[in-house]
């Protein structure tokens, strides 16, 4: 398993170390019993990583909603990173981004149909959720981004690795992108290698699971993504009129605030001639100045046939943004993405998570 090679601040090694004493302690008294953690009737599948961002948790949450929604009612539960309130906040259809933080916003308008709710508390939204009245309570609990929320013990556990950036070979915060020694994915029931790229060969894969280390009773299985045609951000009636679908030969200028928008780029970059990237740091949120510049940018490229395309979470985040200019609504599209699994596993990954279910709804039990 090679990947990308990717960045170290080496300098920041002392820090590393005393960040990873610190996560050490916190992790061994959690296995001690001296913090508690605690388990829950209902299902509860935590989608994690051990990695700051960048690995594919919200494609991979939505995957299972695909999955699930359809034989269960289905809750998604965040703690809503960089919202704007306090507490627990079960979204609604007036819900905003700011409400509940941008990738809830984007679950929720994606899957309308689903319980999506935030809270820092995930011991506290849990329970929030299974006291809601008979036929409005889940059956599944989803847990976005809870694999270090050790204060809730998940029926399922599943862990994300980045194929580009192999776990084993990062380093702590702040000299890498740990938020926990690479050890810790011995807590995972499932480990997902994700962004695989393509070609890999048999050989590949089982180079992976073998350099992973997993015990006997872990199970691995490999992703990567899928770009979908572009979508334009405002479909009702903001699409300029006789606007047709981006192609080779357009211009675009790219928004990206993304953790790791490198794939991203080049996607893009196969699908015009002409691409001019804006990058911003994950989670960012457009300002006025931000747009500003954007529009200057955007005007600077020829009048005809040019674009903005962004990702599905910054989408979300400037639909609503009031400093928008009206002319950017006929021009401005999405590239939506998906996961599939590789090596044709996506079938006993399926089996695995609805036998999960089954089994603890039957027998009342986590495991």
């Amino acid at each position: 398993m090679t990947g990308n090679p990717f960045k170290l601040n080496y300098w920041l090694t002392p820090l590393a170390l005393v960040y990873g004493a610190g996560v050490r302690l916190r992790n061994q008294l959690f296995n001690w019993g001296a913090l508690p953690s605690e388990e829950f009737a209902v299902p509860v599948i935590s989608v994690g990583n051990l990695a700051a961002g960048g690995t594919g948790k919200t494609p991979h949450v939505e995957y299972l909603i695909r999955l699930l929604k359809d034989r269960y009612k289905v809750a998604v539960l965040s703690r809503g990173y960089k919202r704007e309130t306090k507490g627990y906040v079960l979204a609604g259809r007036e819900s905003s981004c700011q409400d509940i933080g941008d990738e809830p916003f984007q679950i929720k308008r994606k899957f309308p149909g689903i319980l999506v709710a935030v809270d820092s508390d995930r011991r506290r939204g849990i329970r929030t959720l299974t006291a809601l009245p008979e036929g409005e309570r889940p059956d599944v609990i989803l847990l976005d981004d809870a694999f270090q929320h050790r204060y809730v013990t998940p029926s399922l556990s599943i862990v994300l690795t980045d194929y580009n950036r192999f776990l084993y070979r990062d380093k702590l915060l702040p000299a890498g992108r740990l938020r926990e020694p690479a050890a810790g994915i011995r807590r995972a029931d499932v480990v997902i290698v994700s962004k695989c790229p393509e070609g890999l060969k048999p050989i590949d894969y089982r180079i992976a699971a073998d350099e992973m280390g997993l015990l006997a009773h872990q199970e691995i299985y490999f992703t990567y993504i899928t770009y979908g045609h572009p979508e334009p951000l405002f479909a009702d009636g903001g699409q300029a009129p006789g606007k047709r679908p981006i192609q080779e030969a357009d211009e675009v200028l790219l928004l990206a605030g993304i953790a790791a928008p490198e794939r991203f780029v080049e996607e893009v970059k196969r699908q015009a001639a002409r691409v001019t990237p804006m990058l911003y740091p994950d989670h960012h949120q457009y300002t006025r100045q931000d747009i500003r510049k954007i529009n200057e940018a955007f005007g600077r490229m020829q009048p005809a046939d040019k674009y903005i395309l962004t990702t599905e979470k910054d989408a979300v985040r400037l639909l609503e943004n009031p400093a928008l200019p009206d002319e950017w609504k006929g021009a401005l599209y999405y590239l939506p993405i998906a996961v599939e699994f590789r090596a044709e596993n996506g079938l006993p990954f399926d089996k695995r998570v609805l036998n999960h279910i089954v089994t603890i709804q039957r027998n009342g039990i986590l495991r």
